[in-house]
């Protein structure tokens, strides 16, 4: 399968769908925004062809060495110690290689690093343009806080806050059957769909360094105490998309999940209404029950 990136694209079961890892998925998560379109498009083009390339061409030298220069077809050793030519071409492939990853990498990578101000495009599926997805400007602004071990969220611009904290198996199976083990959490961070949302990254400035990460979203950025990081996304589709502390943050590193509900603007404008009157539980039950 590592040799045909069509197989690669063509995992598209049922359940494929959901906002987190399956049992015996090998592929990424579904993209739902556009820094995701083109890592995916990255992976699945450039990259699964150049690592396919290499591991064929490799493997046929070991393959020709092994047949043509085995001691039973050669019982006198040959005398030689290089070749020139070998040697630059061993050299020069690899950097022209590294060259042409580097050339959309660098793209991919502004692009998850620029938050949108309305005018820039971005690369979405295209990784070889210039940029043609328009994403609008941030109409969200969201703190993340890493603790040890869980996040704290804060809707900067609304000044209210939550904290969110993994569900253990038996509050998971009473209240959110539905929802993956170690991932479900009691609160969700709540998002509106095809909206910009600017996320500011940090940890405690008494606690260690976790990573703020959602494959869904194609995000990852460091949350270091002391510092502010500054990442962002823009979902198309509702639904709840995981995600995990990426950073090894100490003992219960594994159970700090993050999990983002991306909802319709008018559920979120009803929900944050609830919520900025002083009342989470209320601006909760806005929102359908999750399952």
């Amino acid at each position: 399968m590592a040799l045909s990136p069509a197989l690669a694209v063509a995992q598209e079961e049922a359940g494929y769908t959901a906002g987190h890892p399956l049992p015996g998925q090998f592929h990424l998560q579904r993209s739902v925004t556009p820094i995701m379109d083109s890592i995916t498009v990255f992976h699945d083009g450039i990259l699964m062809w150049t690592i396919s390339f290499i591991v064929i061409l490799v493997l046929a030298l070991i393959l020709w060495i092994v047949f043509r220069y085995n001691a039973k077809r050669n019982p006198v050793p040959a005398a030689f110690t290089h070749n020139t030519l070998v040697e630059i071409v061993w050299t020069v492939l690899p950097v022209v290689i590294l060259i042409i990853i580097a050339i959309p990498s660098f793209g991919v990578l502004s692009d998850q690093l620029t938050t949108p101000d309305g005018e820039r495009k971005y690369l979405g599926s295209n990784i070889f343009s210039f940029g043609e997805v328009e994403v609008p400007a941030p109409e969200l602004t969201v703190k993340a806080t890493g603790q040890q071990w869980y996040w704290d969220y804060e809707y900067v611009d609304q000044g209210v806050a939550l904290t969110s904290l993994m569900l253990n198996e038996e509050d998971r199976a009473a209240s959110k059957p539905g929802q993956p083990r170690l991932l479900a959490v009691d609160n969700e961070l709540v998002v509106p769909v095809d909206t910009t949302v600017r996320m500011q990254i940090t940890a405690d400035p008494t606690g260690v360094i976790h990573a703020f990460a959602v494959p869904s979203f194609g995000i990852k950025i460091d949350a270091v105490p002391g510092r502010l990081n500054e990442t962002w996304f823009n979902a198309r589709e509702t639904g709840i998309y995981y995600g995990q502390c990426s950073e090894l943050c100490g003992k219960d590193h594994a159970f700090m999940p993050i999990a983002v509900r991306v909802v319709t603007k008018e559920e979120f404008a009803t929900y944050m209404a609830a919520f900025e009157g002083g009342d989470y539980d209320a601006a909760n039950a806005t929102l359908a029950a999750v399952q």
